[in-house]
């Protein structure tokens, strides 16, 4: 819109001029046409001077010549007095009759004897012709402001996109990414959006390099203070065998139970920074899901069978995906220990291995989970409100969910119709 007022002004500011001149050139025909003879002025009209007025739209032509304030020759009303000695003609645009016309006029002072004559000469023209000329110039501007502008948004839509494509592209590459993948960015971009890449290549060297710092420091402490407590653990045991009063019994008792606590607790930190740090490099194979489940059941018998527990296991055949063993297995041992917890003695902890979809189901007999606390099982360090006195640490459904994110499945927690908890680890 700028560019075409831009233009019509100017081209009408042009063409103006154009007509302005054509105009002085006719007026000064007129008046050098104009001689006094004894005192009075006579006026040959000359034809050139309304011949070169002539345009394409048949304009109509004006003129009047005043001697004084008296009107000689002409229309009358085309100007009015008083007038005065001029160098230049003046212009104007005004109304005439039913026309705008433009109208030049000038006035000299004639050399005559007794006294000079004041002589006054205008020419006017309607302006049919120069609407005709701006209106062509008009579309033209806007034709070409239009095609201009067309390309120039083109040129500007294909090299913002050009631009932000790149940066698209990166933004979608770190999208994908796990939760936990700060590798560097190396895909290439402009030039302009390197320091920015560069930028966020930095932070991400600090946020892995902090975050393996404190997995490194997890795991280095869970292991540090394991290893102390299960001797702890042995010396009071050996202790509460040999100890006769009941109420040094029960305080051995409640600190075998607090090591325990401690241990465990111990143990799944190691647990879960050792399937965080895995989770970023996982070690992608075939794991045939019936025999780590098996190899879980034949490991974890003993422990059933001390608290008169049976497992077993259903699969109706090799289920095989792709995924990293270790943590795999990980995640069932959790879940298995966590129904061996918390089911009653002389019942049973069912493991069902299904291929359509793949998934790995694990059911106890126990008191359920909790109904109003299901969305919040899975988190760190929490417990449901039916624990009791069991000991746990709250980290074996996270590090089991973890597990299934990593592999792009995910855990459900449901509670059986006949009674008992079932969590379902979907690969």
């Amino acid at each position: 819109m700028l560019f075409y007022l831009v233009v019509r002004t100017y081209a009408q500011q042009i063409a103006q001029q154009s007509q302005d001149r054509i105009l002085e050139a006719s007026l000064t025909s007129l008046m050098d046409a104009a001689v006094v003879r004894e005192g009075a002025v006579e006026v040959d009209v000359p034809y050139a001077a309304f011949a070169m007025l002539d345009t394409a739209a048949d304009d109509r032509v004006f003129y009047a010549v005043h001697q004084g304030e008296a009107l000689l020759t002409g229309y009358d009303g085309l100007v009015d007095g008083p007038f005065e000695p001029a160098a230049r003609p003046a212009f104007q645009t005004q109304a005439f009759g039913e026309a705008e016309v433009r109208v030049a006029s000038l006035t000299q002072s004639l050399p005559a004897s007794p006294a000079p004559v004041l002589l006054t000469v205008s020419v006017a023209q309607t302006r049919d012709s120069l609407a005709g000329t701006l209106l062509a110039i008009s579309v033209n501007a806007a034709l070409f402001g239009g095609a201009f502008f067309l390309l120039a948004a083109g040129m500007a839509l294909w090299t913002s996109r050009s631009t932000v494509r790149p940066l698209s592209q990166m933004a979608e590459a770190v999208a994908r990414r796990g939760p936990r993948d700060l590798r560097p960015v190396v895909r290439p971009v402009p030039t302009e959006l390197s320091p920015l890449v560069t930028s966020l290549n930095s932070l991400m060297t600090r946020l892995s390099a902090s975050l393996t710092q404190s997995e490194t420091f997890i795991a280095e402490a869970a292991h540090r203070v394991r290893t102390p407590l299960a001797t702890v653990r042995t010396h009071a045991e050996a202790t509460l065998m040999r100890v006769d009063k009941d109420e040094n019994r029960a305080a051995l008792r409640s600190m075998i139970r607090a090591i325990d606590e401690s241990s465990r607790a111990a143990g799944q930190l190691l647990d879960h920074a050792m399937v965080t740090f895995r989770g970023d490099q996982m070690e992608q194979r075939p794991v045939d899901l019936v025999a780590v489940c098996r190899e879980l059941v034949d490991r974890l018998t003993p422990v059933a069978e001390m608290k008169d527990l049976v497992l077993v296991l259903v699969a109706k055949g090799p289920v095989e995906v792709q995924g990293d063993p270790i943590l795999i297995q990980n995640a069932v041992r959790n879940l298995i220990d966590n129904a061996l917890k918390y089911s009653p003695p002389d019942g049973a902890v069912r493991i069902e291995v299904g291929a359509d979809p793949v998934a790995i189901v694990v059911c106890d007999e126990g008191a359920g989970f909790p109904v109003g606390q299901m969305a919040e099982l899975s988190q760190r360090f929490q417990r449901g409100v039916n624990a009791g006195d069991t000991v746990g640490s709250g980290l074996g459904l996270t590090i089991a969910q973890d597990v299934a994110e990593a592999h792009g499945g995910r855990l459900e927690l449901s509670n059986a119709d006949g009674g008992g908890a079932c969590a379902t680890l979907y690969l």
